[in-house]
């Protein structure tokens, strides 16, 4: 009997150890869990705020480099841009769109951001419905330049008046959608029309004197691709590679009708990256091709 007793009180020593031993396990887990717990809630916490630190830096670096773009870009009075001198030691190609935007333009900076080559749009007041197309096209690394609001000869060029009535008011629209008026200009015809001598005789050369007066810098082409005419994309690849520049300053047309010019920029665009040409868009420090002035 007191074998038993002394057997069974040995049983109840052990159970109460292994109890003990179980809680303190358990306690010592609980308490290895909840401190693992906490470093990795830290860890978590710390990333989200090293993460959300760079999204801020990255913010404020964006905003920052797009005030100073702005401030560069825009209409700066008796400010000119550009030279007349390329460096000749440089191979670029500037590919210029007029009369955009339109249907046609997203597929124009697809191509373009396929092959990472930057362009400038000389914008116009038609298809309003595509105007957020100014922006994007702003956003991804393009200049927004003026054409004209009407680009309507007989209004534009009926006087000079008439002519800043019109460039304000397509320069209103790109405030609208890029946040102020660049100083980035092409007159329709460019700068050597003869056009104009129908409505105002002389008046291109007082234009291209003003414009500049007035912190605007205008822009020609020495490169024709030739899409105004209506050819079809072999032709106006045909027109639109030479070697012949260092600086090749390429007139294309973003307008609705103008589907042939999106189906020959890539093979224009392939011509030039396989000659060590870099596409660049127009800053105030781009090459500037002048005409010579007609009337």
């Amino acid at each position: 009997m007191w074998k038993k007793k002394r057997f069974n009180n040995r049983n109840s020593y052990i159970l109460c150890g292994l109890i003990f031993f179980v809680i303190v396990g358990t306690a010592f887990c609980m308490v290895v869990d909840s401190r693992e717990a906490s470093r990795e809630k830290a860890k978590i916490v710390a990333e989200q705020n090293a993460e959300e630190k760079k999204k801020a830096e990255e913010a404020a670096a964006k905003e920052k480099a797009e005030k100073e773009r702005a401030a560069e870009f825009t209409l700066q009075p008796g400010v000119l841009a550009g030279t007349l001198e390329p460096n000749k030691e440089e191979r670029v190609v500037y590919l210029t769109f007029d009369d955009g935007p339109s249907e046609n333009t997203q597929a124009i900076l697809d191509i373009l951001d396929q092959y990472d080559a930057k362009a400038t749009f000389f914008i116009t007041g038609f298809q309003a419905d595509y105007r957020p197309l100014i922006r994007k096209a702003y956003d991804t690394g393009h200049t927004i330049g003026l054409h004209t609001y009407s680009h309507d000869y007989s209004s534009v060029y009926s006087s000079v008046e008439a002519y800043f009535e019109d460039l304000e008011k397509i320069g209103e629209v790109a405030e609208e959608q890029i946040g102020y008026v660049p100083c980035f200009i092409r007159f329709p015809g460019g700068a050597s029309n003869v056009v104009s001598k129908k409505y105002s005789p002389g008046i291109m050369t007082e234009l291209t004197g003003l414009v500049q007066e007035k912190g605007y810098q205008y822009y020609d082409w020495n490169v024709d691709s030739g899409d105004g005419a209506g050819l079809d994309s072999e032709q106006i690849k045909s027109h639109s590679v030479t070697d012949k520049y260092s600086h090749p300053v390429i007139l294309l047309h973003d307008s609705q009708t103008k589907t042939e010019t999106v189906k020959a920029l890539p093979a224009i665009i392939e011509y030039y990256k396989e000659r060590g040409y870099e596409f660049r868009a127009i800053d105030r420090n781009s090459f500037v091709s002048h005409h010579a002035v007609l009337n």
